[in-house]
C-alpha cells in the first residue's frame, strides 16, 4: 500500500504508488510466462502510455485495447502490436483509421457476426487483408460473441471478405462475482479449446487463442489459450479485494480525499463521515454482491455506503473514531477502470513521495 497522502497534494487527486505497480507488473508477467502464455494487457484500464512501456518492458507480447482511438494513442506512442478486442462494426471512417494503424503497427479486431465481417470487408476493400480477425465466442458471460458451433461460420465469413482469421478469443467477465473465478476459468477454457479446434477443423490456421481477465489470468491453464488479457491487476480495486484477487498490499491506485463533514450519529441517523470525493472521481459502480461503493485503504471496515457526484457517504462502525474534519483519507474504488477515465492527469508516488505526474492520454476515447 502506499504512504499517507503526502503534503501538498490537493484533493480529490488520484495518486499511483510506482512501486507497488511495478511490482503487479512484474508479478503478473512471471505467473502468465511461466505458463507458457503471452501477456497482452488490456490498457483500458489504465489509458497511460508510461505504464504501458513498464508492461512492455516487463515482456508484454503486445496491448489490448477496447477502441480504435485508444489504438491510436498507444500506436502514436510506440505501440507495434495492438488487439481491439471488441465486436467493432467497420464504417468508411473507421476503415480508414485501421488501415492508417496498419501501417505502422500489426493490428487484430474482435468479431462475432457474419454481418459485421461483410461490413468490415467492403470498408477496407483492397486493404482488408491488412488486419487480423479474432472470432468472439461466448464462454459463460453472455455478453458478445458466439458459442463455440457457431465460430467457423463466423471465420468463414470473414475469409470471404478478404480478412485474415488468425484465431478466437473470449472475455470471461462472469468471473466478477464471488465463488465465480475458478469456474469462469474452466468455462473460458472449455469454450476456447472447442472453437480452435473447430476453426482449426475448417482449415484455418488458429495461431492466437486468447483469453484471461484479471480474476482468471492466474488461473488459467496452458491447455487451450495462448494469451491473456488482464487489466485492472496492474492497480488493484475493491471489486478485486472482495473477489479475493489481491490484498491491500497490491493495491496501487487510491483518491485522495479529505473529510468535509462528520457526525456522530443518532437513532434518526447513521454514524458517517463526508468525502470529497463523489461519482465524478470514484465512479459510480457497484455490484450487487459488493458491499460498498468502495473501500478506505486504511479502515477497511469503513465503508462507502453512497455517493452523489461530489460526496462520498462512508459509513464509520460503531468503537472505532471518527476521522476528524479536514483529515486526509485513501479512497479504493470500485472499479479502477472508470475512475481513469474521469481524471486527466494522476500524481506518481514512489516511498511516498512525489515523482511525476501522468496524463491519461487516452481518457475518452471511446471510438
Amino acid at each position: 500500500m502506499i504512504n499517507p497522502v503526502p503534503e501538498g497534494i490537493e484533493t480529490p487527486e488520484v495518486m499511483i504508488d510506482l512501486d507497488t505497480l511495478q511490482r503487479n507488473i512484474d508479478r503478473m508477467a512471471t505467473v502468465v510466462q511461466g505458463k507458457g502464455m503471452g501477456l497482452r494487457p488490456h490498457v483500458k484500464t489504465h489509458k497511460i502510455p508510461q505504464i504501458a512501456a513498464l508492461q512492455l518492458a516487463a515482456g508484454a507480447v503486445g496491448l489490448t485495447v477496447a477502441t480504435i482511438g485508444e489504438a491510436e494513442i498507444f500506436v502514436d506512442h510506440g505501440a507495434t502490436d495492438l488487439f481491439i478486442a471488441y465486436p467493432l462494426w467497420v464504417t468508411p471512417h473507421h476503415a480508414r483509421r485501421l488501415i492508417q494503424l496498419s501501417a505502422t503497427a500489426r493490428v487484430a479486431v474482435g468479431t462475432d457476426s457474419v454481418e459485421a465481417t461483410r461490413a468490415m470487408g467492403k470498408a477496407l476493400s483492397g486493404a482488408a487483408d491488412r488486419i487480423e480477425i479474432l472470432v468472439e465466442i461466448d464462454s459463460g458471460h453472455h455478453r458478445s460473441g458466439v458459442s463455440p458451433s457457431a465460430a467457423v461460420e463466423v471465420a468463414r465469413s470473414a475469409a470471404e471478405a478478404g480478412l485474415r482469421v488468425s484465431g478466437v478469443f473470449t472475455f470471461p467477465g462472469h468471473s466478477y462475482a464471488p465463488g465465480m473465478p475458478v469456474s469462469a476459468a474452466d468455462q473460458e477454457q472449455e469454450a476456447l479449446a472447442e472453437a480452435a479446434r473447430l476453426v482449426g477443423a475448417a482449415g484455418f490456421e488458429v495461431s492466437r487463442i486468447s483469453g484471461g481477465s484479471t480474476p482468471t489470468a492466474t488461473l488459467t491453464r496452458t491447455s487451450a489459450a495462448t494469451e491473456v488479457r488482464p487489466g485492472v491487476y496492474v492497480f488493484g480495486d475493491a471489486q478485486q479485494l472482495e473477489l479475493g484477487r489481491c490484498t491491500l498490499d497490491d493495491i496501487a491506485l487510491t483518491i485522495a480525499s479529505t473529510v468535509v463533514s462528520r457526525h456522530e450519529g443518532d437513532a434518526h441517523a447513521p454514524r458517517r463521515v463526508i468525502l470529497d470525493a463523489g461519482s465524478k472521481v470514484i465512479g459510480s459502480d457497484r455490484p450487487a454482491w459488493a458491499t460498498g461503493f468502495g473501500r478506505l485503504a486504511d479502515h477497511p471496515e469503513a465503508r462507502i455506503s453512497a455517493l452523489s457526484e461530489h460526496h462520498a457517504t462512508v459509513s464509520w462502525p460503531d468503537g472505532t473514531q471518527l476521522p476528524a474534519l479536514g483529515e486526509r483519507l485513501r479512497v479504493i474504488p470500485n472499479h479502477v477502470c472508470l475512475t481513469m477515465n474521469l481524471v486527466d492527469e494522476v500524481t506518481v508516488l514512489s516511498s511516498g513521495v512525489v515523482v511525476d505526474r501522468w496524463r491519461v492520454a487516452a481518457r475518452g476515447k471511446n471510438n
